[in-house]
């Protein structure tokens, strides 16, 4: 394999910087939900700054293709442990972070996190070759979604600490020799953006040679953005495809930031500790994915794949939806896990092998938007004040459960269109 060292500095750096954005990312929503009781407002704020991301989003795409990954990831890297070591300072200097310093720093995560991704799976196909394609993105897969989780459940722990030397992780009671005290948001941000400063290193030090010499188109970002749309418009069917197979992508994030902290907090009645176990089982099962999700289906197209998993996923939300057990909460944590990671790993591979590495980034940047968007929509219903009482959080989950379901009936129509040659660049 070409550039092997290069692949490992990246992933290393990746789990690296991803931890910080795990932390920020799943443990603020906590905070808002559990310490403050804040989960409305929270809901607003995560809304309007989705919405910006739309934007960004679009823009990015054309930065990944028009400059230097490598130096796209120093540029985030940079910008991560700036705001989060300026924001600890703060903290630190007058011994509390405001509300108005935390939405900066989740806000600032959610920017970084929108342009860190498609940076990470084009710099991955440019310096891979195709037929290490699928590899790859299960390496990616694998560490990411692993970090991002343990990293959120280590967060929420250190906010809400432990009582009586007791933690419940993943359904058992340990007793700890001491109890662990909890950490202010200051000295979290402060370990976030040192996190970013040791990825930065680790991306400087990478040297490689790109698998595949592409034109780089250096129009306008308007040109460059209608080029992205034009290739897609041509190919309607990998357009389909691109947008319905991110259905339990999208589903998962509104649930990670938005209603699993309220599922905990308000129908399960439980604590940090459930909290934080449901990111280890999630952990486990995106693992488990990431080593055998190809193995399993092996002998099945991506896009059936794809069908099963989506299948999966509505089961394990319907019955999330009409229960109160931490069990079957835990096995949705675990099963969602492998079906993301999953169709992940599937979406992509598939995607690279019909989408030239010097239009990923702007094909990429659609396919976000349009994900973008549908969040928005579905945090804008799921801030309305209803979802916060009591068990009514559970009826988003059921809401969640029709738009799979729409998107599975979607990616069936179109199967054999998917699954024809024609598809390939």
């Amino acid at each position: 394999m070409k550039n092997k060292s290069a692949l490992i500095l990246l992933l290393a750096a990746n789990i690296i910087s991803g931890f910080a954005q795990g932390i920020s990312m799943l443990a603020i929503p906590w905070y808002f939900t559990s310490m403050l009781g804040k989960n409305s407002f929270f809901g607003i704020v995560y809304l309007v700054i989705t919405f910006a991301s739309v934007f960004w989003s679009l823009y990015a795409g054309t930065l990944i293709d028009r400059h230097s990954r490598k130096k796209v990831f120093i540029s985030i890297n940079i910008a991560g442990a700036v705001i989060l070591g300026s924001v600890a300072g703060f903290g630190f200097y007058t011994g509390n972070v405001p509300v108005s310093l935390v939405i900066l720093v989740f806000g600032a995560t959610i920017f970084i996190y929108n342009v860190h991704y498609p940076t990470l799976y084009a710099f991955g196909q440019e310096i891979t070759e195709q037929k290490n394609y699928g590899k790859i993105n299960s390496f990616i897969e694998v560490q990411g979604q692993a970090t991002t989780m343990f990293s959120g459940a280590f967060g929420a722990i250190l906010l809400a600490g432990t009582t009586h030397c007791i933690i419940n992780i993943i359904g058992f009671r340990i007793h700890l020799p001491f109890d662990i005290v909890p950490w202010s948001l200051q000295k979290i941000f402060l370990m976030d953006g040192i996190t970013y400063l040791i990825a930065l290193v680790l991306i400087g030090s990478i040297k490689y040679v790109s698998a595949e010499n592409l034109e780089i188109h250096t129009g306008s970002v308007k040109e460059r953005i209608q080029m992205g749309i034009d290739f897609l418009k041509n190919k309607p069917e990998l357009f389909f495809f691109g947008i319905v197979t991110l259905s339990i992508f999208i589903v998962l994030i509104v649930e990670d930031r938005l209603l699993m902290p309220l599922y905990v907090n308000n129908h399960l009645q439980q604590g940090a500790d459930v909290y934080a176990s449901s990111g280890i089982y999630y952990t486990i099962g995106a693992i488990f994915s990431g080593f055998f999700i190809r193995k399993i289906f092996k002998n099945t197209n991506a896009v059936k794949a794809i069908i099963v998993l989506m299948i999966i996923t509505i089961i394990i939300l319907l019955t999330t939806s009409f229960t109160r057990s931490i069990a079957v909460f835990f096995a949705f944590s675990l099963l969602i896990g492998l079906t993301n990671a999953g169709a992940r790993i599937l979406r992509i591979t598939y995607l690279f092998e019909r989408i030239p590495n010097n239009r990923m980034g702007r094909t990429g940047s659609v396919f976000s938007v349009i994900s973008t968007l549908t969040q928005v929509c579905f945090i804008g219903v799921f801030s309305i004040p209803f979802f916060s009482i009591g068990s009514h959080v559970t009826w988003a989950y059921f809401i969640d459960t029709i738009f799979i379901c729409v998107c599975l009936f979607v990616l069936v129509s179109q199967y054999k269109k998917l699954t024809s040659e024609k598809l390939f660049f």
